[in-house]
């Protein structure tokens, strides 16, 4: 392994872990308000938006994903993935951000003022950037709720779905219950999947959206799609599984199982930050929730991560004001007029 690089020692005003849309706002926030900032992701820009399906549509209008004031015009009442990825592109682009991608955070040093983060790019090569403050705004997509099963290790189970074309006439079974396994339950058999949905619920979630829930649930009544509720699944092998349903053990063939039972935040990077989980509230960080300035001096949370893991209260939509909150403060603690 290299040694560290010294390419990068100034010190900027604040680092943002994450460079999806909550960390480009808050980057530009940041820069709006005088500061220096840099963001580092051990993905490309907005990775998590990158990862979700190929044909993904929002389930918001366009203004409301909208950061540093700039439009985001899309003739879609509901924009698309790839709209989103060329909005984000473009805002980066016109506020110049200093975004690292593919750099992987190791580790932490230092304190309010002088921190140092430590990071490693795909080759393993080493490099240090020092910031006064340090803004966490990872979301929760990189990692997924496991079943803890019997071969949900084998290649042939996912935990993210792309696109359904490489599943076409195959048996393939869906696990969850709510939009992202209505999703691609529907979008697997549009394109020739068979397919079984699996859900430990009686039905889908009511939450699911309003225009993909009748969908859904008229393609498992007319038995285009087969269901199994109440129900879960309890081994997976090489060309089939076993689901425990109310009445009894059923064994289904199968090639491919996609899990969409959800994601959670990476409560132990958090941890190992300093920062405090409230076990009593849903493991959210402890924060203030004015400033979003965590229990440890000079780290602030952004994002979905705040609300620990009830991660469906904060989206894009709300997450985007994170910023504002947090270059207020840093107008206050860093000296500069507001």
């Amino acid at each position: 392994m290299s040694e560290f690089s010294a390419n990068h020692e100034e010190t900027y005003d604040m680092l943002v872990i994450g460079a999806g849309p909550t960390g480009l706002a808050c980057a530009i926030e940041a820069k709006r308000a005088g500061f220096k900032s840099v963001l580092i992701d051990k993905g490309c820009l907005c990775n998590s938006l990158f990862h979700y399906p190929a044909h993904m549509t929002f389930f918001t209008t366009p203004e409301l994903l909208e950061i540093g004031d700039i439009p985001f015009s899309s003739p879609n009442q509901k924009p698309n993935r790839m709209e989103a990825l060329e909005y984000y592109r473009k805002v980066a682009e016109h506020y110049a951000l200093d975004v690292r991608q593919y750099e992987t955070v190791v580790s932490v040093a230092g304190s309010d003022g002088d921190f140092i983060v430590h990071t490693t790019d795909r080759f393993d090569r080493r490099t240090r950037h020092r910031a006064r403050k340090l803004v966490i705004a990872t979301g929760y997509y990189d990692l997924p709720n496991y079943l803890n099963i019997p071969g949900e290790e084998m290649s042939k189970v996912r935990h993210y779905y792309h696109e359904p074309h490489p599943f076409f006439g195959l048996d393939v079974v869906v696990i969850g219950g709510k939009n992202s396994a209505a999703i691609a339950a529907l979008d697997l058999w549009r394109h020739g999947a068979k397919v079984t949905l699996v859900h430990r619920g009686s039905a889908m979630h009511p939450h699911v959206k309003y225009w993909i829930l009748p969908d859904i649930n008229n393609r498992v009544k007319n038995g285009e799609i087969t269901a199994y509720f109440n129900s879960s699944v309890i081994e997976v092998r090489e060309d089939d599984l076993t689901i425990a349903t109310p009445e009894g053990p059923v064994t289904v063939p199968n090639h491919f199982v996609f899990a969409l039972t959800g994601y959670h935040p990476d409560f132990s990077f958090i941890e190992r930050l300093g920062v405090k989980l409230d076990a009593e509230n849903d493991r959210c960080p402890v924060c203030d929730p004015s400033t979003l300035e965590s229990n440890v001096s000079g780290i602030y949370l952004a994002g979905v991560i705040v609300a620990g893991e009830r991660t469906n209260e904060i989206f894009i939509e709300n997450g985007r004001f994170h910023g504002k909150q947090i270059a207020d403060d840093l107008k206050v603690k860093l000296g500069v007029a507001v």
